[in-house]
This record gives C-alpha cells, structure tokens and sequence, in this order.
C-alpha cells in the first residue's frame, strides 16, 4: 500500500528487478489518472486498474479563479507562494540577483500566462462546506426556533449531535449530483475506472473502462493487457487446489488460502483436511481415498527362488542316487560297514534338508506354515542325532578299551536307532508344545516393506514365524551339530583303518563355518527392503550347503567305489575286540612316546605290539568289527 510519489518508488523497483510484466497493478485514486507515477515506466504500468471519484469541472470556480492576483487575494497567505511556482518568478529583490528566476510583475495572468487546469477534488470540497452549512442551518432552524444568530442552545455543540444532522443531510452539489450520506456517514460512491493502456502506436494512456454508481458496469471488450498477450489474467486471490491437496486458510483472509498436498500416507478427507490412511491401506493415485497394499510373496520365477530350487533339486537327485545304490548294494561290505540303519537315518535327515526349501517358498498357507514348523528343523536333527550317535559311539568304544576288553554299552544298531530317535523325539516335541502354545497361520505385513512412498508400499504374505521361534527351532540342531563337532574333535586321533570320526569331523568342521557365515547374514537383512528375499534364500542355501557336505564327504567316496571300483568292495579280516581295544591303548602311547622317538620307531612298536596280542589271541571268541563299523 503506497500513496503519492511511493507509487512511482515501487514501479521503479519492480523495472530494476527485471519483473516487467509479472505485476498487475491496482490503484486507488491516490493514483487516479496521474502522469508523474508512470513516466518512464509505462512498460512496468502496462495494465494497471486505478480509479478516480466521478467529478465535473465547477465553472464558477474556473471563472473566480482566474481572476485572482496579487492585488485581490491579500487574504489568502499562501498565494504568493504559488505565484511565485506558477509563473517560475520571484517577488521582492530576490528576483534581481543574477542567476534567479526572473521578477514578478504582478500583470501575470493565472490560464494565459500558466497552464491550469482544475483539480479534480475541488466539487468535493465545495460539497464538503455545503454538507456543514446545511447541516447547521438545520440544527439552528431545529434549536432556535428562528432566533436570529447564535442561540444560547447553540453555543456549546456537542459534536454526536452536529453528526446527526450532518448525516440527514440532501441536496443538489455543486455540479448538480445529489448529496446524501447512509448509515454510516458514507457518501454514495460514483468512481470512473480507468486502465493504463499502451496502443498499437506505443502511446501510452488512460483510458475508461467501467465506471461505479451503486453497482459496476465494465466494458471488458475495451480492456487490454500486456502487450501481445491476449490471456485474461486470473482475478482470484487463491486458485482452486487440485485433487489431493487441502485448503489452509491465510490468517485474518477467509477469502483466501494456501494449497498443501497430501503427503505420504495421507489422503484428503475433506476440502480443508488430509487424514492418515489405515495401517493396512494406501492413498490413490488421486489421494481422495485409500486402496489396499498390495500383498506380494516369495515367487517361484524369483532369482531368489530359483537359485535356491536348483540347488536343492540337485541335492535330492544326488541324495535319491545314494539311497538307491545303498539299497542295491545293500548287503556289501562297504555299505554294511558304514552302518546300513544310521545311513539311512542320516540319509533321510539330508533329504529333508534339501526339501525344506520347497516349503519355504511355496506360498504360505494354514498346511505350509504346519509343515514348516515341522520340517524346518528335523532334516538337521535327524542328520546330526545320527552323527552324533555314530561319533559318541566310536569315542565310548575306544575309550572302553583303554580301561578293559569287555565292550561299552548300548553300541548295538539296534541301541544306536534308539538313542537317535530318542534325540529327534526332542525335537519334535518342542514343536508340539510351539503348535499347542502358537498354533500356525499366515499374516499379511505391512511393516516390512512400508516405504516412505506409498506407490511402493507392499504387504508380505508369510507364516507367523518370528526371529525367535526360528531360533528356537534351530537351536536344538545346531546343539547336536556342535556337541557331533566336540565329539568329532576328540575321536580325531583314531587310527583311521578303524573309522569314519575324520570324514565325520570334517564334515562338522565346514558345517559349523557355514552356520556362521549364516547367523550375520540372517540377522544383519532384518532392516532391510529385501529381508523377505534375503532371509529366505540365506536360509534354504545353508541347510542346502550342510546337507551337500554331509553328502559329498560321508557317501560319495563309498558310492565311487562301489560302483567304480568293485574289486575294492570286499570283505577285510575281521578284528577281534581286543584287538581293537590294543590299538586304541598302543595309540595313546603313540602320542606319549612321540617327542622321545622317531615315528618310524613308534610305528613299528605299535605294529609289533598288535601283532603279538592277535596272535595270543587266536583262541578267543571274536566279537566281530569290520574296518568301516566302528
């Protein structure tokens, strides 16, 4: 809001900013029809609305004023001034020093020797003397009964009252329009609308446009606005908002606002808010409502299912091959000497490991879940139950017969079945007991994959499953793999004709490695995006990779030579238990005498010794132990 020469300031700072033509200037009759503001600056002003109060020229004025001079206006003690300003000259002696402005004569004459032109506010004033004279005229009529003067109820007027009838006033006013005030002491407003225009000739001017009595009339057609542009511009104060964005009101303006979008889960709910979508449900593309998430799992085609599948498809075609050539050449000696029922139990356990990775993919249901609980962990507990037993078995067995001949208990197939299955029946019953306190369904979360943009929020579909129940699952496998590990570290020092403990415990070895590169990988995705395909894959390729170990170290080296070596495949001689019992003890002095003698002494001592006891021994009853079955 600026008045005066503040106009010409803000039009002069709008050219230095380079904004021509970014402003619509409005102004009030401050500005009116003025030259002053715009010269210079007419491409700034293009099209600005100014108004002016509807006036006529007083002829009576013109005519008195102009016969004004120096030597009938005496009274009015500014008119000196404005002759000297009016006629560029000067009054008294400062008009002969040279330099100065010429002297005044008093002979000028105001219209013939200056231009003049009327004020366009002089009617208002006349009108405004003429509003108080009637309005004391018809407080005196009202007060003094037609007392000539000044009346005592007159000489003290309280100012509320004089407003009064200054208010009730009506007449004709100096240029014949009628006077009257409403209400609220405002006079009726009649204002001529004008607009600065630059026409084809780059002149620039005034022009009227509309005018305002009582009620606008504007003639659009005659508007022009920058030049070459034929656009009207917007009159709003606010546009509308598009969809998905909320009014907010400009402070003490209700006319007015700011246009805010909608963000992240939000959604508009109404012309003036946005409302948060629920937890289950996105905003549309429009943000007028909520849609559901989409819910994704775990795909077949996915590179994170298809690695997995191909390794596991693998794994089972090579463990079907074992068991098949076990079964075929079920009653060979190799095949007897691994120990044909804690083979099979083992073989069963690597089969489950390989299948598993079918159920963790395939798409979760209320029977998936079940069986996931079921089998996530028993293919390692049966693998590593039947290891477990199988190393116990042959640390007993030596350990036995470092303190007596007579063999330690329970090392029967019949006994080893026994104690593995009662190992695996641990198992299965903390998976009971987890199905009776938890039983197994399929959730939808939206947590996992909520994302700051909501057109890439999706909800995964997956067995209720958590971290520790996962953990608890596979805690009891991963105490038999490393009590199997703890029992393959001490049978390491077994003569290896008598055993399988050093294929058993290399076995152990390269699985515990895999289980701990698993657990920082496993846990460390919990955070991110892809933990669903991450977690899933890490975890269908370990128990893929410790199933493979097992396989490849413990049966592929029989499964060669059964089948490419056959002459191999035979009977070895049989060893009593004493026998075996005095390898045992000659190899904790092998280990004794090691630092005092050369190996090849001890070797011999250990050879001798062996050979002296089978010989004293011929007429002992064997208990019979083939090379592979201990």
């Amino acid at each position: 809001m600026v008045v005066g020469v503040g106009t010409r300031r803000v039009l002069d700072a709008a050219k230095r900013s380079n904004q021509t033509g970014h402003f619509l200037w409005v102004g009030s009759d401050s500005w009116g029809s003025k030259i002053s503001p715009v010269i210079q600056q007419e491409q700034v002003a293009e099209g600005a609305i100014t108004i002016l109060p509807k006036r006529a020229s007083v002829e009576a004025f013109d005519r008195y004023f102009r016969s004004r001079s120096l030597s009938n206006n005496r009274r009015n003690v500014w008119f000196a001034e404005f002759w000297e300003e009016n006629f560029n000259c000067k009054l008294g002696m400062h008009g002969k020093r040279p330099g100065s402005p010429k002297k005044c004569t008093g002979l000028e004459k105001v219209g013939r020797d200056s231009s003049y032109e009327q004020e366009g506010k002089v009617q208002f004033v006349m009108d405004a003397v003429y509003a108080m004279a009637h309005a004391l005229h018809n407080m005196h009529r009202d007060l003094c009964f037609g007392y000539p003067g000044l009346c005592p109820r007159m000489s003290n007027i309280n100012g509320k009252e004089l407003l009064e009838y200054i208010r009730k006033v009506k007449f004709n006013g100096s240029a014949g329009t009628p006077v009257s005030f409403n209400q609220n002491g405002d006079a009726p407003g009649r204002y001529d609308i004008f607009q600065y225009q630059i026409t084809n000739r780059s002149t620039a001017e005034y022009k009227v446009i509309g005018t305002w009595t009582n009620k606008l009339h504007l003639n659009v057609d005659s508007m022009r606005w920058r030049t070459g542009d034929p656009m009207l511009p917007v009159s709003v104060c606010s546009v509308p908002c598009q969809t998905g964005e909320r009014k907010k009101i400009v402070k003490g303006v209700p006319c007015c606002w700011h246009c805010e979008r909608c963000e992240g889960y939000h959604y508009q709910a109404s012309e003036f808010s946005c409302e948060l979508c629920p937890y289950e449900l996105r905003p549309d593309r429009n943000r007028t409502g909520c849609q559901p998430i989409p819910i994704i799992k775990l795909e077949w085609h996915s590179p994170w299912a298809a690695v997995p599948v191909f390794v596991s498809v693998l794994g089972i075609l090579a463990t079907s091959f074992v068991v098949v050539t076990f079964v075929r050449y079920n009653d060979t000696p190799i095949v007897r000497a691994s120990g044909r029922e804690m083979s099979y139990v083992l073989l069963t356990g690597i089969f489950l490991c390989y299948a598993i990775t079918f159920l963790m993919i395939a798409t979760p249901s209320l029977a998936v879940c079940s069986f996931r609980r079921v089998f996530l962990g028993l293919g390692m507990c049966f693998s590593y139950a039947a290891l477990l037993t199988k190393t116990n078995r042959i640390h007993r067995i030596f350990e036995q017969g470092k303190k007596s001949v007579a063999a330690p208990r329970f090392i029967s197939p019949a006994s080893q079945l026994a104690i593995t299955f009662s190992l695996i029946s641990v198992q299965l019953l903390g998976v009971f007991v987890w199905f009776a306190v938890d039983p197994p369904h399929t959730v939808v979360d939206f947590g996992e994959q909520r994302t700051s943009d909501p057109d890439k929020a999706r909800g995964v579909l997956k067995c209720d499953i958590s971290d520790l129940s996962l953990i608890c699952s596979l805690g009891y496998s991963i105490l038999l793999m490393v009590t199997c590990t703890v029992y393959a570290i001490k049978t390491r020092g077994v003569p290896e004709t008598f055993n399988e403990a050093k294929p058993i415990g290399f076995t152990m070895y390269t699985t515990c490695i895999i289980w701990l590169a698993f657990i920082p990988i496993f846990f460390g995705t919990a955070q991110s995006a892809e933990r669903m395909y991450i977690q899933t894959t890490t975890l269908t390729i370990s128990l893929s990779l410790s199933a493979s170990v097992s396989l490849g170290m413990l049966y592929m080296p029989k499964v060669y030579i059964i089948i490419f070596h056959p002459e191999q495949n035979v009977p070895k001689r049989k060893r009593s238990f004493k026998a075996i019992v005095t390898a045992a003890t000659m190899s904790g002095k092998l280990s004794q005498k090691g630092g005092d003698r050369p190996n090849g002494e001890v070797k011999t001592e250990l050879c001798e010794s062996m050979e002296t006891n089978t010989a004293s021994s011929t007429k002992t009853t064997y208990v019979s132990y083939s090379n592979h079955a201990i």
